[in-house]
């Protein structure tokens, strides 16, 4: 009778459908996983060579054959679906080559647990720093198109009605101050999940005496995840990452909405190049934003994969389990890869989307968003609390609705009869005052209180924050840094190890 590939506690060999249907699938990230695997074995190989686990020449031998399979590359490695997932065949073919006695010690002291524990950390700790990257390519463009707009005047909305008049770079700060928030939810988590677990065996330690901290340091972790249990069976760091992104995604899906509503004809108010449009197979004269829609689209996506991870590991018990740290972790991998394309369009949009200035600064000067403005000057010029100020201003506003007249148009004598009808009594505002506080240039220019969009403050506050992106940028790099470092002494100890 044929028995289990990897135990003999098995007498039957693998069901097909097994095999077709729940291993296949997971040796297919086997190339891509191969390098991690790889320095996850030297990293334990060295530690146990030096706390005298193994036998000098057996650590030796060990080191050999894992930079000769390192060298020879994953494509060398056959796949056999009947040993379960990438760790056995691996261990199968170094085995192949360096003999069963010597190739088995390289599994003392651990467990497939602390590997697949260590494993999903230096994967997403590569991811996370790539999505910061992104995420710094996309600030970095908010910020050259919100510098280079600052002073485009258009309507701001609530309600999506006109509200106050703002400028387009003014918003493009907004979304870049929004982003630098979503970089930090993610530095955190980094900074947080860059502890090992390798060690941890099944999840109860182990009786050698292994040194953890040695291979947390040759991997470049800062530490170690100390309970064992906690290490192994825990992957809330996936979690928190890809709740991450759904905010992200949401945000950037709303943004998309912004540009959605302002770049149709009804508003008008922003343009996109060719380039990143479509048309209709039968409406020759459509511009259809298909980026928008897709941006919008992928963050339900996304969304769906966090509440199916968090389904999922809901009902698994707090230890290792497939449910959990397979299943559980899956739906991660596909958010961040669809995030880093999206964020890619992201930066694209942001980087291509042109205000019309004209029609802009008309719809704030007709679409009465500057009649806060002449309420603020009533309460400074007039000596009125800001309730009754509205209510004049509310009557200045539809008695011009009821004339047919803009925004613009209202003047001190309208203002003096409403005053009269709300108050008993007339305001007496200099006429260009009213008219500078109804110029919806000027009214932006009035708003000049830290956060608002007066363009010295404005400029200001981008200053600042480029200079908190750059800092940003800068520590990611020296991550990497770091990291390569990390690896490139793993290495020579590996190196050394064998002899080499």
């Amino acid at each position: 009778m044929q028995q289990s590939k990897v135990s003999r506690r098995l007498k039957e060999t693998t069901a097909p459908e097994v095999n077709e249907y729940i291993y296949r699938p997971r040796l297919e990230g086997f190339a891509s996983g191969f390098v991690a695997l790889g320095n996850v074995n030297k990293a334990h190989i060295v530690m146990l060579a030096e706390q005298g686990l193994i036998a000098q020449e057996h650590a030796t031998t060990l080191a050999r054959g894992v930079l000769a399979m390192e060298a020879a590359g994953a494509g060398q490695v056959p796949l056999d679906p009947s040993r379960e997932d990438a760790y056995f065949n691996y261990e199968a073919h170094l085995i192949e080559q360096i003999g069963a006695d010597v190739g088995g010690r390289l599994h003392t002291g651990r467990s497939r647990n602390d590997i697949l524990a260590t494993l999903d950390r230096l994967r997403c700790r590569e991811v996370l720093m790539d999505l910061l990257d992104a995420l710094g390519e996309v600030r970095q463009a908010a910020l050259a198109s919100a510098e280079r707009y600052a002073g485009v005047v258009m309507p701001g909305y609530t309600h999506l009605q006109p509200a106050q008049p703002i400028t387009y770079g003014y918003y493009l700060a907004a979304v870049e101050q929004a982003l630098a928030r979503d970089s930090q939810r993610l530095e955190g988590t980094l900074q947080a999940m860059n502890q090992s677990p390798l060690g941890a065996a099944a999840f109860a330690g182990t009786p050698f005496a292994i040194d953890r901290a040695r291979t947390a340091e040759l991997l470049g972790f800062d530490g170690v995840v100390d309970n064992a249990l906690d290490a192994v069976g825990s992957r809330d760091f996936i979690l928190e990452s890809l709740s991450h992104l759904s905010l992200l995604a949401v945000f950037w899906s709303r943004v998309a909405q912004d540009y959605f509503v302002w770049s149709t004809h009804e508003f008008g108010l922003i343009d996109f190049p060719d380039s990143i449009a479509a048309t209709s197979s039968i409406m020759p004269q459509k511009k259809n934003p298909t980026v928008l829609e897709y941006l919008k689209g992928r963050s339900g996506h996304i969304l769906g994969l966090l509440v199916a991870a968090s389904t999922t590991v809901k009902g698994t018990n707090f230890s290792h389990t497939g449910d959990a740290n397979r299943e559980g972790t899956r739906g991660f991998w596909e958010a961040a890869e669809e995030s880093l394309r999206c964020l890619k369009l992201f930066e694209l949009v942001l980087r291509s989307a042109t205000p019309n200035e004209a029609p802009a600064l008309r719809k704030a000067s007709e679409d009465f968003s500057t009649a806060t403005g002449l309420a603020d000057l009533i309460v400074r010029e007039a000596d009125l609390s800001f309730r009754e100020a509205h209510h004049v201003v509310g009557g200045a506003v539809r008695m011009a609705m009821d004339a047919g007249l803009p925004a613009y148009r209202i003047d001190s004598a309208m203002v003096d009869a409403c005053a009269l009808e709300q108050l008993g009594h007339a305001l007496n505002l200099d006429a260009e005052k009213v008219r500078l506080c109804l110029d919806p240039a000027a009214n932006v220019q009035s708003r000049a209180s830290q956060g608002g969009p007066a363009l010295p403050t404005l400029l200001a506050a981008l200053q600042g924050a480029g200079q908190r992106l750059q800092a940003q940028q800068q520590a990611n790099q020296a991550r990497r840094g770091q990291l390569a470092a990390a690896e490139q002494r793993l290495q020579q100890a590996t190196q050394a190890q064998a002899g080499q």
